[in-house]
């Protein structure tokens, strides 16, 4: 059977340096920060003070008041993203044969503000006063099954879980649905929204975020020898994917070309990347060879560059041994270094900064990158945005439970 082509036709996003794509590009290539000290609840007894919080969201812009009180934020992101992605793909949706419209859409931690605020509940008030609405806005498959709603897709509509490669393998296994021809047209990407006491904490306990305060927007320095941890930041991205069939008959503008997807894991520990990234090497090798592209044809990879000491290391430690040679010419950027990380947002918000990259042939940076670590040397385009014409770029997200995925787009 000969595999259909996935291309990428609509993108919405949500996120801590801006909530449309004109901003959020604009963010990036300035190198402008989202990150800064929390305000939300108070974090004075906690080692961590800083998140990317996303400020310029009203959910009401998106959603009627009363659906969405009946939302989680996760699902909320979600929605306005997915708004933004249909409406810029031009879609016409009354032409659309809607059984064959699938929605993959990824999360790590799914409805945990919810949880937290009925936990309060029931401890003050007793059972008695826990919403109906508490389970459907609790549960990770309500972003995609929302999507659905709003629509009216009937194909496959489904949530993926796998940490911080949530998005990466919701767009992946979006881009397979189109390639084996169970659909003509996949809603994809991921939503986050961990920024809670409970969750914070959480991860404070495991001593995994960036513990710098006196320069916040500096607080995540992926490569760099002073990281410190991640930062945790929240939002969302959407793609449309269609088959290029599908693109071309309704004369769709067409972004990019979806081309690779590898998806691995790690089986060796559940928070610590494997010695040398073996499972990302293994991840990235099997994106390209979807992709049929020698590594010398790679110009960007956006990193999964989270900032911690182990990941970081690993993930360059894995680039060296796949690329060999031509790991010392290939452009690298981590763009949490900007945004935080979403954890199961994060690779969507990534795949639309590569598709982007591509659009514009300019490659965001890796900012506050200033002392270099001999672990970590290869070129991570410091501080400052990069001209360059990127034809082939690929994104890598590594997540907890040892799970790697990585695609790969290409110019159209």
């Amino acid at each position: 059977m000969n595999k259909k082509r996935a291309v990428i036709t609509g993108m919405g996003v949500v996120s801590p340096v801006g909530s449309t794509l004109e901003k959020f590009w604009e963010s990036l290539i300035k190198g402008q920060s989202g990150i800064d000290l929390v305000t939300r609840f108070d974090v004075s007894e906690m080692p961590t003070k800083v998140a990317a919080e996303v400020k310029d969201f009203e959910p009401t812009d998106w959603l009627d008041r009363k659906e969405s009180r009946h939302m989680d934020r996760f699902t909320q992101l979600a929605m306005a993203a997915a708004k933004m992605a249909v409406k810029d793909s031009d879609l016409d949706l009354d032409q659309l044969d809607k059984a064959r419209a699938s929605v993959i859409v990824g999360t790590g931690v799914g409805g945990v503000t919810t949880l937290e605020q009925q936990k309060e509940v029931l401890m003050a008030k007793g059972p008695g006063r826990i919403s109906p609405f508490f389970i459907p806005m609790l549960i990770s498959n309500m972003a995609a099954g929302h999507i659905s709603i709003e629509f009216g897709f009937q194909g496959s509509s489904l949530s993926v879980a796998t940490a911080c490669a949530s998005a990466t393998n919701a767009i992946g296994e979006g881009m397979r649905l189109i390639e084996n021809g169970y659909a003509d047209l996949v809603v994809c990407g991921g939503t986050e929204a961990p920024i809670i006491p409970l969750a914070f904490a959480g991860f404070c306990a495991m001593k995994a975020m960036s513990t710098e305060k006196d320069l916040p927007q500096e607080a995540c320095r992926p490569f760099d020898a002073r990281r410190s941890g991640f930062v945790m930041g929240e939002g969302a991205g959407i793609l449309v994917l269609e088959s290029e069939e599908h693109a071309q008959k309704r004369q769709a503008r067409i972004y990019a070309e979806l081309s690779g997807y590898g998806s691995t894991c790690d089986a060796y520990h559940i928070t610590s990347p494997a010695p040398g990234g073996i499972g990302a090497i293994q991840s990235m090798k099997v994106a390209m060879e979807g992709a049929q592209v020698l590594p010398e044809a790679v110009d960007y990879i956006n990193a999964h560059g989270t900032g911690t000491n182990a990941n970081d290391a690993a993930e360059t430690a894995a680039i060296k041994t796949l690329f060999g040679e031509a790991a010392q010419k290939v452009a690298i950027s981590s763009t949490k270094s900007m945004t935080g990380h979403l954890l199961g947002a994060a690779g969507a918000i990534e795949a639309i900064a590569c598709v982007l990259t591509i659009q514009n042939g300019v490659i965001p940076p890796t900012m506050s990158y200033g002392e270099p670590d001999p672990e970590c040397d290869l070129d991570y385009v410091p501080n400052k945005a990069r001209q360059k014409d990127v034809k082939v770029a690929l994104s890598n997200t590594f997540g907890f439970g040892g799970h790697n995925a990585t695609i790969v787009v290409k110019k159209f």
